[in-house]
């Protein structure tokens, strides 16, 4: 039985060298990323059992993203479609430091993802793992991925897990926040940001009282919050844990959210507390900001050195109920 099933897109990241600009620089650096994709990464590489589900062109271009991630030792079930009838997905990124912001620019116009049908997923793989996860990143593509991500998300046979993941250069914040409530029944846990919550779920006050008021209003039975330098929280059974993050010397920040959902999804579906589960998210973040490029190609004995620093002294802990 698979541990943990993500589905969404991935697609091929072009980066120039971190000091170079897009429009000048003669050389790339490629990666394959995505939310569904990267969480899977990161669970599998600290041992969980994954298997990354998606339909995808059948070029080379597609091959080598299934490629990538096949050699962090994942599972990838892929729908292919031929090379005429649909593209790989493209993204390409420069990275900024203060006064120069960083710089996103999305090709992602007629992947194959956007055609896909609840029939062309293995919904009996869906059906027997642990947990699923969906990644929101996705839902801009087309109403097709936002009914099949709504299907796996019911067949899921285990916890059902959605991660907001709003992408801004692909669809607006009202947009989001109607396409995702929509899914919310079909919930247990809920992923996002503080600023995803703010900006596209409207949620006000301190990041304990949003994921308060986000369970109640899904009906969540627990709710997942990334706070980028300030670390994480979790809601769980009306009570909120918290960890500062580590702190580091960042490098690129780009898929630390990603590693820290993956790895807090391994632990949990390894039978892990909420408190320990938190602690390997957050150090697999910490990890994560020190590597080049957005995906989380950490360690599993890297993470539990950091935990173990956490523990000598570092701040951090669970708080107490939120009534």
């Amino acid at each position: 039985m698979t541990q943990l099933v993500t589905f969404g897109e991935a697609v091929l990241r072009l980066s120039p060298p971190p000091t170079a600009r897009l429009e000048t620089a003669e050389q790339f650096d490629v990666w394959t990323t995505g939310a569904a994709s990267n969480v899977a990464v990161a669970a599998s590489r600290l041992g969980t059992d994954v298997t990354w589900m998606s339909k995808l062109s059948d070029t080379p271009l597609g091959r080598r993203a299934v490629a990538t991630l096949r050699g962090h030792g994942l599972t990838t079930d892929v729908s292919w479609v031929d090379a005429d009838e649909s593209r790989q997905g493209l993204t390409f990124y420069e990275h900024g430091t203060t006064p120069r912001e960083s710089t996103t620019i999305d090709d992602r116009d007629r992947t194959a993802l956007e055609t896909i049908e609840p029939g062309g997923l293995p919904m009996d793989t869906v059906q027997d793992a642990e947990a699923v996860f969906a990644s929101g990143e996705s839902l801009a593509l087309s109403e097709d991925v936002v009914e099949t991500t709504q299907a796996v998300l019911r067949a899921a046979g285990g916890k059902s897990v959605l991660g907001l993941d709003h992408r801004p250069d692909l669809w607006s914040s009202e947009e989001a926040r109607e396409t995702i409530a929509e899914l919310f029944p079909a919930v247990d846990v809920f992923v996002t940001n503080t600023e995803e919550a703010q900006r596209v779920l409207k949620q006000t006050g301190k990041p304990p009282e949003m994921a308060h008021q986000l369970a109640n209003e899904g009906d969540f039975e627990t709710v997942v919050m990334t706070r980028g330098e300030h670390g994480a929280l979790v809601w769980h059974d009306a009570t909120i844990h918290e960890r500062d993050a580590v702190e580091t010397d960042a490098v690129d920040v780009t898929g630390q959210h990603d590693a820290f959902v993956g790895a807090f999804l391994g632990r949990r579906l390894a039978g892990d507390d909420v408190g320990d589960a938190l602690a390997h998210g957050v150090a697999a973040a910490a990890l994560t900001r020190t590597i080049h490029g957005p995906v989380p190609t950490i360690d599993p004995a890297e993470v539990e050195h950091v935990i173990a620093d956490l523990e000598d002294g570092s701040p951090g802990g669970s708080g107490g109920p939120l009534r």
